[in-house]
């Protein structure tokens, strides 16, 4: 296991993750229904399943995409991305 890759992943999805609208539709499922495990059980699933997609599609498009390039191009819509939100059109 390569924890130096673990222990950067952790903490840059730690820190994505808080306060995200993941978080507050959480907030709100344990709030609404007052059964903090099951809707624990079923976020962590949930997670677990679109991380996996995350993953498997990063492994495909690496296949096609070199990975410079696609760090490239990934930097590029953050900051698009970032631009648009800052002026509110997002």
């Amino acid at each position: 296991m390569d924890w130096k890759v673990f222990g950067a992943t952790f903490a840059l999805l730690f820190v994505a993750e808080l306060g995200d609208k993941t978080q507050l539709a959480v907030i709100n499922m344990t709030a609404k229904h007052q059964k903090p495990w099951p809707v624990f059980i079923g976020a962590v699933a949930a997670l677990a399943c679109v991380t996996l997609i995350g993953v498997l599609g990063g492994e495909a498009i690496t296949r096609l995409v070199p990975t410079q390039v696609l760090q490239k191009v990934s930097a590029a819509l953050f900051v698009v991305l970032g631009v648009l939100m800052w002026f509110g059109i997002l």
